[in-house]
């Protein structure tokens, strides 16, 4: 990277000025060409960006456990929110179509009082090596969960209407409830939410 000074400079001082310390400083900074100095810090700040961004897509794929009576208490937050609550599994071929279409009704409803949560009804077992590496291969983001009970217990306490066949979305406002045991379209989800109200 300093082969552009080496015919002006020495091999000493080229030395002296590649080992400065930390890297950070340049205690030759009175005889050190502005390029090199300018070279220096857009490395540094290129390091501190790719590190930022790093760990912020590693935040957003983090995919919490949940439970039922947490996602109830979870949707008495906003009362004047609906809720738009999908269950999914990694392993159910319509859930995996259909979730690109939740990621789209997200976008679109960005800043009204719409919540979009997303559910994985995986095996706690699975969090980890099969959960987690789908949310971030699929680009989802928001809030995702791993529901946290047991198989083929929850589907009654969900909807009375949920045979426990996915994908299943519940769609919730003011009280009023209304659950569909079939995937969506974007255009198909929309419609309901509005109907909700």
């Amino acid at each position: 990277m300093f082969s552009f000074i080496k015919n002006r400079y020495d091999n000493a001082y080229l030395h002296r000025l590649i080992h400065t310390s930390n890297r950070l400083k340049c205690t030759y900074i009175n005889q050190c060409p502005l390029k090199v100095i300018k070279v220096m810090t857009n490395k540094i700040l290129y390091t501190i960006a790719f590190c930022l961004l790093l760990s912020v897509s590693l935040k957003a794929q983090q995919v919490k456990l949940i439970s039922v009576s947490q996602l109830e208490s979870r949707m008495k937050q906003g009362k004047d929110t609906t809720y738009v609550v999908n269950f999914w599994a990694t392993w159910c071929k319509p859930c995996v179509k259909e979730l690109p279409e939740f990621e789209k009704f997200k976008a679109s409803v960005k800043g009204k009082p719409v919540k979009v949560i997303l559910i994985s009804t995986d095996l706690k077992s699975k969090l980890g090596s099969g959960v987690q590496p789908f949310v971030k291969t699929h680009q989802l983001s928001g809030e995702i969960y791993l529901l946290n009970e047991a198989p083929n217990s929850y589907n009654e306490k969900i909807s009375p209407d949920w045979s426990g066949a996915l994908p299943g979305t519940l769609i919730v406002k003011n009280g009023k409830k209304r659950f569909h045991e079939a995937a969506y379209t974007y255009d198909e989800l929309a419609m309901a939410v509005k109907q909700v109200d």
